[in-house]
């Protein structure tokens, strides 16, 4: 099935590109949470026409998650947890823990742009990946103190 994809979709392509895909993954995924829509002569026609407008706001969209990766360089997080005696956590730091922490400092951030496998269970200083957009990413430090 061929659709055509109105955001990003990671490991997949970009805003604009017309894929092909299997149905099943177009019906259930794709389409219901509005990534794509099915590339029939009408729509494609219909999004011929906006182009030149997506790709001006993409763009300035792009330049301002770049900006922002920039200022969330020197973005250093802390976090305090109850720690065992073998020195891992009571629980962990997970990517809502950084994203609430990171809107405290004034930063608008989804928690899917957090790019951390598992949550953290350490002790220690962290880098953790924030991806903004596919060319704009910052990596971010996340200390965990042990709380007495």
């Amino acid at each position: 099935m061929k659709v055509i994809l109105k955001s990003e979709v990671e490991n997949l392509g970009r805003a604009g590109e017309i894929r092909q895909v299997a149905r099943g993954f177009a019906r259930n995924y794709l389409i219901p949470r509005g990534l794509a829509m099915e590339a029939t002569p009408s729509a494609m026609a219909w999004f011929e026409k906006g182009k030149e407008r997506r790709e001006k706001a993409g763009a300035k969209a792009l330049a301002e998650a770049k900006t922002t990766c920039q200022r969330l360089a020197s973005v250093a997080l802390s976090f305090s947890r109850r720690v065992g005696e073998n020195g891992k956590l009571f629980g962990s730091v997970g990517k809502s823990d950084v994203v609430k922490s990171l809107k405290a400092s004034g930063y608008t951030v989804d928690k899917s742009a957090i790019m951390l496998e598992n949550p953290i269970k350490d002790v220690g200083e962290h880098e953790v990946e924030v991806r903004l957009a596919s060319d704009a990413s910052a990596k971010i430090k996340v200390s965990v103190v042990p709380r007495g």
